[in-house]
């Protein structure tokens, strides 16, 4: 049975479909009642300047098949879902909990998403572009995180059905943009489970998240920055 898996991230939840597990994460983010920690990078500054891009401009900016080279197939995007969740073994994670849509977008305004499969097997790859304030971006991606890495196991309880996860940190690669973030989740539902890793990259006031097969994030996060940053 193909179970479809999306883990939290921020402000809403980042979809991350694969072939073997599936769930819907729903959280809440209120900027500005919160500061992120300290991180590798450069620091923002409260008088940066930064332009936010709109949706449609974002569009334009995502990775596509041409980018990707031959084997890549787009997904087609699936409804959003509103199952009820509760984490178990996670407090920091649970306190990220709230009313926000399980649509597989965080809740920043300008946004802009798509996905891949590759060589028809169970590789996936998935792109999100968020535009905003460099602080609001780096304050709501670094909370999320935080909480995420911070725990190393924890279980998820959606629809009735247990997910175990299991998150461990990684060093993401500083040479890329402003601020970086890196984790590797491995997600675990019955006798399935699937190994996925997230990276983001704040450039400015552009927000980048891969996420998928890890070897499909390493091939592609420096192309996916590019095209990002192109215009800037």
């Amino acid at each position: 049975m193909r179970v479809r898996v999306t883990t939290i991230i921020a402000l809403g939840t980042i979809a991350l479909s694969v072939s073997a597990v599936s769930l819907g994460l729903p959280a809440r983010f209120t900027a500005e009642h919160h500061t992120s920690s300290p991180r590798a990078g450069k620091p923002t500054s409260p008088t940066q300047t930064t332009t936010v891009l709109s949706s449609a401009a974002l569009e334009m900016l995502l990775l596509d098949e041409d980018d990707l080279g031959s084997g890549y197939l787009r997904k087609p995007e699936r409804p959003a879902r509103h199952d009820d969740v509760t984490i178990v073994g996670c407090p920091a994670l649970s306190e990220l909990g709230g009313d926000a849509t399980t649509d597989g977008t965080l809740a920043f305004p300008h946004k802009a998403k798509t996905a891949f499969t590759y060589g028809g097997s169970s590789s996936e790859i998935a792109e999100e572009l968020y535009s905003d304030a460099a602080s609001v971006l780096s304050d709501g991606i670094g909370r999320i995180f935080d909480a995420m890495t911070g725990c190393p196991t924890y279980q998820v309880i959606a629809g009735g059905a247990p997910i175990d996860v299991a998150s461990q940190k990684l060093s993401a690669p500083h040479e890329l943009g402003d601020e970086q973030w890196s984790q590797l989740l491995t997600i675990s539902a019955g006798e399935r489970s699937t190994v996925i890793k997230q990276t983001a990259i704040r450039d400015g006031g552009l927000l980048l998240i891969v996420s998928g097969s890890p070897a499909l994030v390493d091939r592609h996060l420096d192309k996916a920055l590019a095209k990002t940053t192109s215009t800037s």
